[in-house]
């Protein structure tokens, strides 16, 4: 059974760009997003729902029998189209960086000893900008009930990601994603390791920009839709894609400046490099 995880692994007018042939969003999520933001990429996959086994998805594994977490999970992903997220963003560049090089998902960090750490109110103004085919995920450690209540209705996110064990008894809104965390350890059963929703897989020690065992993570990546994390910057995520062939990518640490600072050039740099890889 994997271990959950810490969040830190592995969120002016902002220009949302198109992209055509993408999948649609259901119903209740563009009823959601549509007084968010007018245009973009609409039919970007959304955390913590679930997949139609029969569609594009299948390639990456149906995580059929096997260990069920609650949640809804996302339409299904298309071939080529790996998910991106930049966690922990503290400022307004990183934010406008990230959806202009095509994040399709920005983590907002919750979690008080971390250099990322933002109040409810302090991540709902870094948000604003951020167009609805964006997803904006709370990332906590372990809330309790009345923490996540707190920041659900100070933030209002799309998605919140927290330690699966701790995740599967919190009471979430029908319309909140979820992505649970899982941990590296030598001990991990890849072969029976099996979710229906995409989750976050990194290393045994997180928020350190330690990666987790790439060859544990592409035995993984074949049963479940693995969003890998920790240790990942512009210049080894291309690898990484290659060699463990996930569902998506998470960076915090390895495009910063200094603690909690986003370096904006490394953002773009880090997005451009894993959509590069994806599709080679």
């Amino acid at each position: 059974m994997p271990r959950p995880a810490h969040p830190e692994g592995g969120p002016g007018a902002v220009r949302a760009r198109g992209s055509p042939g993408r999948r649609r969003l259901p119903d209740d999520c563009r009823e959601r997003n549509r007084g968010r933001a007018a245009g973009g990429r609409t039919g970007r996959p959304r955390l913590g729902r679930l997949a139609n086994r029969h569609g594009p998805d299948a390639r990456r594994g149906s995580a059929g029998a096997g260990r069920r977490h609650a949640g809804r999970g996302p339409p299904e992903k298309t071939a080529v189209s790996l998910f991106v997220k930049i966690c922990g963003v503290t400022r307004p560049d990183a934010v406008e960086a990230a959806v202009e090089a095509g994040a399709d998902a920005i983590g907002f960090n919750f979690h008080p000893p971390s250099p990322r750490f933002l109040s409810p109110q302090r991540a709902t103004a870094l948000a604003g900008p951020v167009p609805g085919h964006v997803q904006r995920v709370a990332v906590m450690l372990r809330p309790q009930q009345e923490e996540w209540d707190e920041v659900f209705e100070g933030f209002r996110p799309d998605c919140l990601q927290a330690d699966a064990d701790c995740l599967a008894e919190l009471r979430l809104p029908d319309d909140v994603g979820r992505l649970p965390v899982y941990r590296d350890h030598e001990q991990l059963d890849t072969d029976n390791f099996s979710i229906e929703i995409p989750c976050l897989f990194e290393s045994a020690v997180s928020g350190k920009g330690r990666p987790p065992s790439w060859k544990r993570a592409a035995l993984l990546a074949r049963h479940a839709r693995v969003m890998l994390a920790g240790g990942l910057d512009p210049e080894n995520v291309g690898k990484a894609v290659r060699r463990v062939r996930p569902w998506g990518v998470d960076v915090s640490s390895g495009v910063e400046s200094s603690a909690g600072v986003k370096d904006p050039r490394r953002v773009r740099a880090f997005i451009r490099a894993a959509r590069q890889a994806d599709l080679s």
